[in-house]
C-alpha cells in the first residue's frame, strides 16, 4: 500500500505565495521601449494568412508562471494568457528532443525513431531527412521562415541544418545546454566548443550577449526588416530557462529575499525571458504585424526541480513520464480568436500544432500522411471540442527495464519492464520505470535540496511495474487505481500495444570521434559529408551508465571563465 508523508509545509502554506512587488510597466531592460506594448488592438481581420509566432522556453517548470500561483513574476506572459486562451489540459514530453522533434513534424517519437533520450552532440544523428518539417509546409504556403534560439534536433551533416530543413534564417544554438554569454558547451572532459551560429556559419562576433536579450533583439530585427503585407512564422526557442543558471544581475536582484539561490537565479531567468516575450510583442505591434498575428507559448518539458525550477502540485519532473514532466504550460494570443479571455480544457499535445498552423496558414496537408496531430483550432478559438481522444506519451525499448516488470504482469500481451505511458481519455496508465516520483514544493529553504524533509514522499510497492489514474479526478497521480480497475489497465495496454506495431527501429547511434570540436575550428558544427549514410540504432547503453561519463569538464569551465569575465568587464555587467 502507498505511504504518504509531508512535513515541514502546509498545503495552504505552500499554495499561497504572492507576488513581489515591482513596476513591470517601466521601460524593459531587454530593449529600448517606452511605449506599453499591450495596448488595446483594433477589431481583427482574417482576410490573409496570419503571421504566426511560436514561443518556446526550455525546463520552465508548470509552477513557474504568474498564472499558477508562482512567486516569480511573469506578468507579460499573465496578462497575454489572460487575454487569450489558457490551454489547462496541455501535453508536452519529458525532455528537450521529443518535444522539438514532434512540433517539427507532428508526428510521435516513434514514428521518427526519437524515442530514446535526446540527441547529443556527438551522434551521427538527427531528425530524419524524409520528414517534411512544419517550416517547409509554410514556406509552400508562402511564408518567410525563421527560427532563433536553440535547435536540438541534429547537426552532424549541412543536410540536417535549421535552413536546411525549412528555415530562412536561423540564429541560435544546435547542441541543448550553452553558457548564456560565452556559448561554449562541454558534451565531457576535454570536448568543448563554441555553439551560436548565423545560418551555417559559426557567429563568432555574437559571443558576449546575453542569449535572451541577443534572441529577442533578432526577432525584432526580422520583424523591422518584413512586410506585414507577406506572412511570416518566426519559431523562438528560447535557451532560457534551461541550466546554467546565469542572469544579468539586475534581474536577480529582484529577487534578492529568496533563500534559495538556485531558484533566485532560476527567477531572474523566467522574469528576463518574460520581459523578451514583452518586446516581441511590443515589436509586432510596432511594425505592424499584431492584429494578424497568431503567438503560440509552449514550455518543452517539466522544470528541473533541482535546479530551481517547480512543477507543484504535479508529480514528478523533467525527464519523467509523471504530470509534472508532461503536462506543459501553453497558452494562444491572437486578436483573431473567436472566444478570448478563457481557459480552455480541451486535451491538447504538442503535435497538434503541425496541422493546426499549416491549416491556419491555409497550407496544404493532402499530401503529409501519418500525422499524429490534430487541429485543434476550432477548440482554442471557438472552445468547440477537441478531436483529440488520447495522448501516447511514448515507448521507449531502450530505457533501463523495470526490475520487476513482466509479460505475466502485462496479461500476456505487454511486457511491463518496458518504459511506455499512454493517456486515453480520462485515464492515464505508465509501465515500466516512469522516473522520479516525489511532489517537490516550491524551493523556498534555504538549503533546499540539502535537506529532504520538506518533499511528500510517495513510498510504493517493491514490486510495482504498472500504474494506473484517473487524471480528471486524480490531476496529482496521487491514488494508483491499478488493482483496481484490471480492466481499464488491460485496455490501455492494447492501445500500447496497437502503437508499438507503428513503430520503427530506434534512432541512437554511437557517438563519433569526428564530431569533436578541435576538428571543426574550435566550434560545434557539421562533421561528416554527403557521403555519409544515415547510422541506425547504435550502442544500447543505459542513459544512467552514460550520465556517469558526463562528469564536469574542469578545461571547458576554465576557458569559459576567462572568456565570460572579459565580456562582462567589457560590457559593464560587473
Amino acid at each position: 500500500m502507498a505511504v504518504y508523508a509531508l512535513t515541514g509545509f502546509s498545503l495552504v502554506s505552500l499554495l499561497s505565495f504572492g507576488y513581489l512587488s515591482w513596476d513591470w510597466m517601466k521601460p524593459s531592460l531587454v530593449a529600448d521601449v517606452a511605449t506599453d506594448p499591450m495596448e488595446k488592438s483594433l477589431p481583427p481581420t482574417f482576410t490573409r494568412p496570419p503571421h504566426i509566432i511560436f514561443i518556446l522556453t526550455d525546463d520552465q517548470g508548470y509552477h513557474d508562471v504568474g498564472y499558477h500561483g508562482s512567486d516569480i513574476q511573469t506578468p507579460t506572459l499573465d496578462r497575454l494568457a489572460a487575454e487569450g486562451v489558457k490551454l489547462e489540459n496541455y501535453y508536452i514530453q519529458p525532455i528537450c528532443t521529443p518535444s522539438r522533434s514532434q512540433l517539427i513534424t507532428g508526428r510521435y517519437q516513434i514514428h521518427t525513431g526519437l524515442q530514446h533520450s535526446i540527441i547529443r552532440p556527438r551522434q551521427p544523428n538527427c531528425l530524419p531527412l524524409d520528414q517534411v518539417t512544419l517550416p517547409q509546409k509554410l514556406q509552400e504556403a508562402g511564408y518567410s521562415t525563421h527560427m532563433v534560439g536553440k535547435w536540438h534536433l541534429g547537426f552532424y551533416k549541412k543536410e540536417c541544418l535549421p535552413t536546411r530543413r525549412g528555415f530562412d534564417t536561423f540564429l541560435g544554438s544546435l547542441t541543448g545546454n550553452v553558457d548564456y554569454y560565452t556559448y561554449d558547451n562541454c558534451d565531457g572532459p576535454g570536448v568543448c566548443g563554441y555553439d551560436l551560429h548565423e545560418g551555417e556559419d559559426v557567429a563568432w562576433d555574437q559571443s558576449g550577449k546575453y542569449s535572451t536579450f541577443l534572441y529577442a533583439q533578432r526577432v525584432s530585427k526580422i520583424l523591422a526588416s518584413h512586410s506585414p503585407r507577406e506572412p511570416i512564422f518566426i519559431y523562438v526557442a528560447f535557451q532560457a530557462v534551461h541550466t546554467p543558471l546565469q542572469s544579468p544581475k539586475e534581474y536577480i536582484y529582484r529577487y534578492r529575499s529568496m533563500g534559495n539561490v538556485a531558484r533566485r537565479k532560476y527567477a531572474a531567468m523566467v522574469t528576463c525571458m518574460d520581459e523578451a516575450v514583452k518586446n516581441i510583442t511590443w515589436a509586432l505591434k510596432k511594425y505592424g504585424y499584431y492584429d494578424n498575428s497568431v503567438i503560440v507559448f509552449s514550455t518543452d518539458n517539466g522544470g528541473q526541480t533541482f535546479s530551481g525550477g517547480s512543477n507543484w502540485p504535479l508529480r514528478g519532473r523533467k525527464g519523467t513520464y509523471w504530470e509534472g514532466g508532461v503536462r506543459g504550460i501553453g497558452f494562444v494570443h491572437s486578436p483573431l480568436i473567436k472566444r478570448k479571455r478563457r481557459t480552455s480544457w480541451a486535451l491538447v499535445h504538442i503535435t497538434d500544432w503541425y496541422p493546426t498552423l499549416v491549416s491556419l496558414a491555409r497550407g496544404n496537408l493532402s499530401n503529409v500522411q501519418g500525422l499524429d496531430g490534430y487541429d485543434v483550432w476550432p477548440a482554442i478559438s471557438e472552445g468547440k471540442e477537441s478531436p483529440r481522444t488520447e495522448i501516447l506519451h511514448n515507448i521507449d525499448p531502450l530505457y533501463n527495464h523495470a526490475k520487476y516488470g513482466s509479460l505475466e504482469d502485462g496479461f500476456g500481451i505487454w511486457n511491463t519492464a518496458v518504459q511506455a505511458s499512454i493517456r486515453v481519455g480520462e485515464w492515464k496508465l505508465l509501465t515500466g520505470d516512469p522516473g522520479y516520483s516525489d511532489w517537490i514544493p516550491p524551493q523556498t529553504l534555504t538549503n533546499f535540496p540539502g535537506s529532504w524533509w520538506n518533499l511528500e514522499r510517495l513510498t510504493d510497492g517493491p514490486r510495482k511495474s504498472v500504474w494506473l489514474f484517473n487524471i480528471t479526478a486524480d490531476p496529482y497521480e496521487r491514488y494508483d487505481l491499478s488493482e483496481q480497475r484490471p480492466d481499464v489497465v488491460r485496455s490501455l495496454l492494447m492501445r500500447l500495444v496497437h502503437y508499438n506495431r507503428t513503430a520503427i527501429p530506434v534512432r541512437y547511434p554511437a557517438e563519433n570521434p569526428r564530431a569533436h570540436p578541435d576538428f571543426n575550428g574550435g566550434a560545434w558544427g557539421p562533421w561528416a559529408g554527403e557521403e555519409d549514410g544515415e547510422e541506425w540504432e547504435g550502442g544500447r547503453e543505459s542513459l544512467k551508465s552514460r550520465n556517469k561519463k558526463k562528469k564536469k569538464c574542469k578545461i571547458c569551465k576554465l576557458r569559459s571563465f576567462f572568456r565570460k569575465l572579459n565580456t562582462r568587464l567589457m560590457s559593464n555587467r560587473i
